[in-house]
Formats: C-alpha cells, structure tokens, sequence
C-alpha cells in the first residue's frame, strides 16, 4: 500500500527517544572509513573485555545484596553541596582556569575566557527510564538554567551517565555548540541539536570552538544505549588547549600505554579530570581504579607529578559493588605515594587549578560509613619527587 512503513521503521518509530538513533547515511559512511573501525566495530586502542567475566551474575548478586557491602556503597547521610556556587562563578578567575566539579564526570571548565561543559548529567537517574536505574544519590549542585552560556558542549561517549537525554534537550535549546566522537551525533540529532551545531570527531582529529582547540584523543571503554550494543559509536577523552593553558577529560576509560601519546601530543596539562570511580574485578578494563587512574594523570604529564588531577566518575551514582568513599580514598593514598597534586571539591565547588591551593580535604569523611578498624590517617604527601614512570 502506498505510504506504508516497513515492520522496521514501525519498530523504529516506537522505540524510546532515550535510546537515540543509530548512525546511518554518510554518518555510517564515515565511521565505515575510520581507521579505528574494524569487522563491523569500533575497536579500542588496546584489547578489552567489554563484558563481565564468567560466574559475574551469581557472585555479584552475592556481593549486591550481603548487608554489610550493601549500606557502605551509599553515604549515610546528605552529600555536602558547595553553597555560592553561582556567585564565584559570577567573578572572572584570577589565573584564567577554574574547575566546577558537579558530580559524577560533568565538569563546568572555564578556560582563558571561555567555558566548556564536560558530559553534563543533570537528570535524576541514569537510566532511559524515569522509574528504575541509578538514581543520584545528591542533588545537582547548581540548576542548568542558572550556569549561564556556554560556549561548548563536551560529550566521552554515549552511556547513560555520560550522555543525558533532558540535559541534552535542555541545552539545544540554548545554541551551544557540541563536541561528540564520531556517530554520537545521530543521537543529539534525534533529541533536537541542528547538524550545524555538531562537531563529530574520531580520535586524534581536532575541532576549534571560540578560540580553543578541542582534541578528541583516545580511551578504551565501549558503547551503547539501545537494547543491541553494535559498537558503531565512538568512545573518546578529551584534549582542550586554549592560548595559556591545557586541560584533559578521560571519559571512561581503562587504563592503557597510549595515555603517555596524549601527553607527549597535546600535554602537560595544567590540569587532568580522570574517572577513578565504578571500577571491579569482574570489568578490569573498562574502567580505572584509583591508583591506576592516579598512574594515568602521571603518564600524561610525562612521568611527572605536575599539575592537578581532579577525580572525577565517583560520588553521584551507585555503578559498581566497591563502597561509596573507596575511590576517593583511594586517590589519596595514591596521590600521597608519589608526591601528586589532588583536588578534592565538594560537588559544586570551583576552584583554580594553577593557583596556590586547591581543596584537599577528604569531606566524604563525614557522611560515609567507616570502614573496618575507622578512617586511616591521612598520608601526607611527598616531598621532592624527582620523576615518576608510570607501569605499562
């Protein structure tokens, strides 16, 4: 019959706009021709197991549900919210860099006079349903609405606590431009970001927005929102330089040699955000822990203790079996075992990585249960460290 759609498109049609779009037309044209995309895939920089191991279903139902694992991956009380937020971002930083944790990997970066949003997530679950999946576990810090413009919008990959679909339609609306790894457009295209308004990269490939230039590096994770996982979008962390300094977002990512290329391509940074949360034994390559995330800030900086790592991926979403404080914790005793420099905000808290001193206090302390035998004495850090050479 004319004007009949196919079984296919109907499906289509009914599928839930959180899901987004697959790459399709010259959009698939395109990610065919990358050199990263193999066998139908995208492949990572270096082999990864994107799924759990044997036994993963019936020992992490263990783990989930024992009591005493159960009430230490949640704070015990209310997470302590930075309050003054929008004042201090209303003044100009004095060193040209400022950066506003917000929870989870969304980072407000303001960088020699501009602002750059990273994997902005201000919706209530991480799920494409209102009704189940992860739910914060504190409030946003600051209302999208009041953050002002932007001049750019920075998205790792297409996961549901990276790319958030009533963020993202919040934003469209707002005529920011959007800096996605190839195929993630398809995506922000079906939610309401005009093409004109992408800028789609794969790795190494580099976009200039209002004066800064955006670099999509490489990371090794994977993809996916809808029902099938096709690997046919891309996963990326981020190299910002504008004309004073250099900044670094990891997305999510397992660690790997190429950090090393990052740095010596694109580094030092005068600052790294890097996901040091929702890591376990049963996904070891996927995602970091605190002190391989610790070894991938020291990578990029050249073997180095130089700069400010910001752990970021951690806080905000219950995503993994580990306790709630573990991976804060845990960059503090790394950072200390090298001499590193940690920032530590609270969620909404800005601070100037460049300037004199940056928040260092462990403040989940305070809302977190305790592990077995208290709170470890807080390692003081080194003092002169010559170099550092990160393991593999």
């Amino acid at each position: 019959m004319s004007g009949s759609r196919s079984p296919h498109s109907r499906l289509r049609a009914l599928r839930p706009a959180a899901f987004g779009a697959d790459p399709a037309g010259e959009r698939m044209e395109r990610i065919r021709r990358s050199p990263h995309f193999a066998d139908g895939v995208f492949q990572n920089p270096v082999g990864a197991s994107t799924r759990p191991s044997d036994g993963f279903l019936t020992d992490y139902a263990k783990r989930y549900f024992r009591k005493e694992e159960r009430v230490r991956r949640a704070p015990s009380a209310p997470v302590p919210l930075h309050t003054g937020t929008l004042g201090e971002l209303a003044e100009q930083p004095a060193t040209g860099l400022r950066l506003t944790w917000m929870g989870h990997s969304s980072v407000l970066a303001e960088i020699d006079g501009r602002r750059i949003l990273f994997d902005p997530v201000w919706g209530e679950r991480c799920s494409p349903f209102s009704f189940v999946g992860p739910k914060r576990l504190h409030p946003v810090p600051v209302p999208l609405a009041s953050l002002g413009p932007v001049d750019a919008v920075v998205i790792s990959h297409d996961h549901y606590d990276h790319l958030d679909l009533p963020t993202i339609r919040a934003l469209a609306g707002t005529g920011t431009v959007f800096a996605v790894p190839l195929g993630v457009g398809a995506h922000l295209e079906r939610w309401g970001v005009g093409a004109d308004r992408l800028r789609e990269l794969d790795w190494n490939e580099t976009t200039r927005i209002a004066g800064l230039r955006l670099t999509a590096t490489p990371a090794r994770h994977f993809c996916g929102r809808g029902l099938r996982n096709q690997q046919h979008t891309l996963w990326a962390s981020w190299a910002v330089a504008g004309a004073e300094h250099r900044i670094y977002h990891s997305g999510d990512t397992g660690y790997f040699p190429g950090f090393r290329d990052i740095g010596a391509d694109h580094g030092p940074f005068d600052a790294t955000m890097i996901q040091i949360g929702a890591y376990s034994e049963y996904w070891p390559d996927i995602h970091m822990t605190p002190e391989e995330g610790l070894r991938a800030h020291l990578a990029l900086q050249g073997g180095e203790p130089r700069g400010v790592m910001l752990p970021i991926h951690w806080a905000t979403f219950n995503l993994a079996p580990h306790p709630w404080a573990e991976p804060g914790e845990g960059s503090v005793e790394a950072a200390a075992a090298v001499g590193a420099r940690l920032a530590l905000p609270r969620p909404g808290e800005p601070f100037e990585p460049t300037a004199e001193n940056v928040p260092a206090s462990p403040w989940w302390r305070g809302v977190a249960v305790p592990p077995p035998g208290g709170w470890p004495e807080r390692p003081e850090a080194a003092g002169e460290v010559e170099s550092v050479v990160p393991r593999g």
